[in-house]
Parts: C-alpha cells; structure tokens; sequence
C-alpha cells in the first residue's frame, strides 16, 4: 500500500528528474535556408520598408483591416461571414479537435488510477457456494525517462499552434473574398451609371438628329448611327445589372444568407472602398520581408508544422534507441461480507516494475524513424513554397497598386477631357457647326474614358486588398491561453 501511495505522489516528479535534456524545438536548423531580400521588389522608388500595417492587432483579427476602408456596409457583410461561414466553422472545429489531442497527448505523462468493485455469489445444485465483495484502486504509469512521450507532447502542442494559424488565414482569406466581391458590386454599379448617363445623352442627340433629319439637315445614315450608337450602350446594360446580382447573390452566400436576400440592401449604388490616406501610406510603406512573413498566418502554420515534425522525429528515435519502462501496482480489499472488509487480512496489494527494450521488430521502429524524416522533409519544403509565395502575393500586389495607380491618374485627365469634348461637340452640334460625326466620336470616347475610370479604380480597391491580405492581414498568433 505504501509502494503503490508513493508511485502516485511522487512519480510525476521523478519523470522530470530522470528525464532526458533533450527536447525537439523549432530552430533555425530545422527550416529550410532561404535568401531574404532587404526591400521588395515591387514597392515603388523611393520607398522605404518598417511601415506597421494600419491593421495591426494583439491576439486575434480584434481591429480588423477593413475598419481602414470606413465602410459599415463592408464592415457588416465581413462581420456576418466570419459568423456564419462553414469555412470558418470547419477550422475552428480542427482547432479544437487539435487541442484536445494535445490534451490526450499530456494526460500520458501522469500515472492512471482506476477504482473498481464487484459482488460475486455462486450457487451450485441448488446451494450456494458462497459470496465474495471486491473493492480495490489499480495505478499504472510509464515514466518518459527518454522524452519519448513529451516529444508526443510537443508535436501536438505544435499541431494544434498550426491550426490556429490556418484559422487566421481562414479568416483572412475569407474577409478578403467578401471585399473583393464587395469591390466587384460598387464597381458594376458605378458603370452601369455611367453606361445610363451616356445612354441619356446620346439618346438626346438622337432626338436632335431625328429632328434635324426631318427638316432636311441631316441625310438618314446620320440617324441611322446615332440609333446604333445608343443601341450599344444600351446593350451593355444588361451585362452589368448582371453583375450586378451576381456579386450580389455571392456576397449573401458568403456571409450565411441565401443568394437573393441581398439584393435590396446592397442596391443603392455606393463608392468604391478605398483606404483612408494615412492607412495607404502605411499599406504602402510595407514592412521588410523577413518581418512580413512573421505576421502572415499561413508561414506561421508552416513554421508550426515543422516543429510538429521534429518533435515526432524525436519521438520516434527515443522509442528506438532507448527502452521504456512501466509501473504499476494495485490496492484492494477482499472478503465474503462487509463486514469482514475491515479486517486486515481483507487487504491485498501489488507492485510491478518492469522494462522493456525492443529486440526484434522486423525494422518497424526504423521504418517510423524513416517515415518520421519524410515528414520532416515534406514540412520543410512547404514551409518553403509558403515563404516563396508570400514573397510573391507582396511584389504582385506592390507592382499592380503601382501600376493601376498611375492609370488611374491618366484616366481621370483623359475623361475630364472626353466629357469637355462631348459637350462641345453636342453644343456646336445642335447650332449646326459640327456634324454629327464630330458628336458620335466624342460620346463614344466619353464613355470608353469614364467606363475604364471606373474599372481602373475597382483595380485599385482589389490592389489594396489584395496586398493587405499579402501582408497579413493584422493577423496576430493568439496568446498562452487565448482562444483563436
């Protein structure tokens, strides 16, 4: 009896006295080498890197990125995905499944006790033989001398850090898809009131033509060409309201509703959403790489699952190399009545100590040694392409901000000099100085110039989500103890 309270008080104790100094940890030695660049390829001249991200957060997506572009309506439609997603859903429910694994993972380290009672009676040829009452407590514990089982330990505490992290990028790849369906939505309605201011004019000039034809000013081909310049912007308008419900209806799916219930809400045309001035010159002046990729939670998972495959490469070389051992005793009393439980020759107890060494397995414990260095190899180089391709999603998005940005500015002079031009034209048209070719070739080029004003600022609004996701997204890893 005293064998048996000693292993259980004491046990856990003696498992970290006796326990092996080596314990697998993530270090530089167990991710693949790569070359950092100093600044971004795509940032434009004169850029200069350590610019904090204007979303960045402490634990968790609390002051998410879309606070920046001040739009409610955004700000709703994301908060109603992240709570309504199965995406999300589904990565939290691996998160948990995770940390209940981490959970069975440690209850290993600590001695098991179970208690136990029975009543037996026996009867035999109508008479009984007898009666026989059981109580007892049986204890087990395996000390992890070798750190077998906190490598165990270890590789799920890791596990379930991974899973956490996919979390984040779950979450982040999923807000991002609401803003860049968001952007696709206020980007169709703006053209399609352009294409309806357009039609409205020419549809004026129309009428002025179909007078003038009347009167004898103008030959038929003249009105001819303007019913057909009408007819195609018209024709546009269909595609556009299409768009339209289709960014429509995939928005409500995204945030839990069915695809339809949307559209009334979201039929006002609105802005496009763009970035506060202060939060694009941080956007903008991006961080260095190797900061970049601690704050991305997809690099993160990846670090975690190196980690993970280290711990259970120890795992598998302490199993081979080293034997285990096993404690276990029992404790319990044993007598035909209640009474006769109390009595000290009612007690029984037990105490086993044993070790064993593997001898001959037919190379299993090498084969999970080799299974355990492929999956080693295999974390490494997804860590890798995870870091190749952060490194691309920023130089991407730097590059088409960049670009789209000085479209935009070129754009904006063309159609300011288009809409000037068109109202000349018709001006000069309708006291007869022009003719109507003059009119047809302005509100053509009017339209084409405020049509890709408006697609090219749509770009601009994708570009900047897309290089806050590329950044992160103000993801932050959760704190000891903080749910993701």
């Amino acid at each position: 009896m005293r064998a048996l309270l000693l292993f259980l008080s004491v046990g856990p104790f003696f498992l970290q006295a006796c326990g092996s100094t080596r314990a697998p940890a993530l270090s530089a030695a167990g991710q693949p080498a790569l070359l950092m660049p100093v600044i971004w390829a795509g940032a434009p001249a004169g850029a200069r890197p350590g610019g904090a991200m204007p979303a960045a957060t402490s634990g968790r997506i609390d002051r998410p990125w879309w606070s920046a572009f001040d739009d409610p309506l955004l700000s709703a439609l994301i908060a109603d995905a992240l709570a309504a997603n199965t995406s999300i859903h589904g990565a939290r429910a691996a998160v948990l499944q995770a940390q209940a694994q981490r959970d069975l993972a440690a209850a290993a380290l600590w001695p098991q006790l179970d208690a136990s009672a029975s009543a037996q009676r026996g009867r035999a040829g109508g008479a009984s033989t007898g009666q026989r009452l059981q109580l007892g407590l049986d204890g087990r514990w395996q000390p992890d001398v070798f750190g077998a089982t906190r490598s165990a330990v270890q590789a799920a505490d890791a596990t379930a850090l991974a899973s956490a992290a996919s979390l984040g990028a779950v979450q982040l790849q999923l807000s991002t898809e609401v803003g860049l369906n968001y952007v696709l939505l206020r980007a169709a309605q703006a053209r399609l009131r352009i294409a309806e201011d357009n039609l409205a004019n020419q549809r004026e000039t129309l009428e002025i033509t179909d007078w003038r034809e009347q009167a004898g000013l103008v030959s038929s081909q003249e009105a001819a060409q303007a019913r057909a310049a009408a007819a195609q912007t018209s024709a546009l308008l269909p595609s556009l309201r299409t768009s339209i419900a289709r960014a429509s209806h995939a928005l409500a799916v995204l945030s839990g509703r069915p695809p339809a219930e949307l559209l009334q809400t979201l039929a006002p045309a609105g802005a496009l959403p763009q970035l506060s001035p202060a939060a694009q010159a941080g956007a903008l002046n991006a961080r260095i790489p190797a900061e970049t990729l601690r704050q991305r939670a997809d690099v993160r998972a990846a670090e975690h699952r190196i980690a993970a495959a280290l711990a259970q490469l120890d795992r598998a070389e302490a199993l081979q190399r080293w034997p285990s051992f096993s404690i276990s005793g029992s404790l319990g009393l044993s007598a035909a009545s209640l009474s006769g439980l109390g009595r000290s020759s009612a007690m029984l107890s037990s105490l086993l100590a044993g070790i064993a060494l593997p001898v001959l397995d037919g190379g299993a414990a090498r084969a999970e040694v080799s299974l355990q260095q492929a999956g080693l190899l295999q974390a490494q180089q997804q860590y890798r392409a995870a870091v190749l391709l952060a490194l691309q999603e920023v130089d991407d998005a730097l590059v088409a901000l960049h670009g789209d940005r000085q479209r935009v500015a070129s754009l904006q002079q063309a159609s300011a000099a288009a809409v000037q031009a068109a109202n000349l034209a018709q001006q000069r048209y309708r006291s007869g100085l022009v003719d109507f070719q003059a009119v047809l070739e302005t509100q053509r080029s009017q339209l084409a110039s405020q049509d890709g004003l408006a697609s090219a600022g749509a770009d601009v609004s994708a570009d900047q989500l897309r290089l806050i996701r590329a950044l992160g997204g103000g993801w932050r890893e959760p704190l000891a103890g903080q749910q993701p």
